[in-house]
């Protein structure tokens, strides 16, 4: 029967480190990511962690984390912003574009007029 308990005692331990790691690396991610703060006060707070943890981790939470969460939200729409931009660029031209690069290539003499009817045709599609 003891070894029951030790099991669910060491599971149970398990998880509340795990969840506190996870609370650490949180707020030293939003440490870096928060620029309205000064290098100053990230160092405290980085001493704090590292000499008193659960404390510092608890009073950072209760003071700055609303921050948390409005920081998190914003890096994650800064991102999908960036990632937009750049689908938008690798994707290619339009329709329309490609048509107008196809009519410049004809009248250029650089294509036939077959290549340019299946360069619109593709276009199109």
């Amino acid at each position: 029967m003891s070894n029951f308990w030790d099991l669910a005692l060491l599971i149970a331990s398990t998880f509340v480190f795990v969840a506190y790691l996870l609370v650490l690396f949180q707020i030293i991610v939003d440490l870096f990511r928060d620029s309205e703060l000064g290098g100053g006060s990230k160092v405290l707070w980085i001493i704090g962690l590292v000499f008193v943890p659960v404390l510092t981790s608890l009073v950072y939470i209760l003071f700055r984390g609303r921050g948390i969460a409005e920081r998190q939200r914003t890096a994650v729409a800064r991102a999908k912003a960036d990632t937009d931009a750049y689908i938008r660029g690798v994707a290619g031209k339009s329709p329309a574009e490609q048509i107008a690069d196809a009519k410049a290539l004809l009248d250029a003499g650089t294509i036939t007029g077959d290549e340019f009817a299946r360069l619109k045709a593709k276009a199109l599609a």
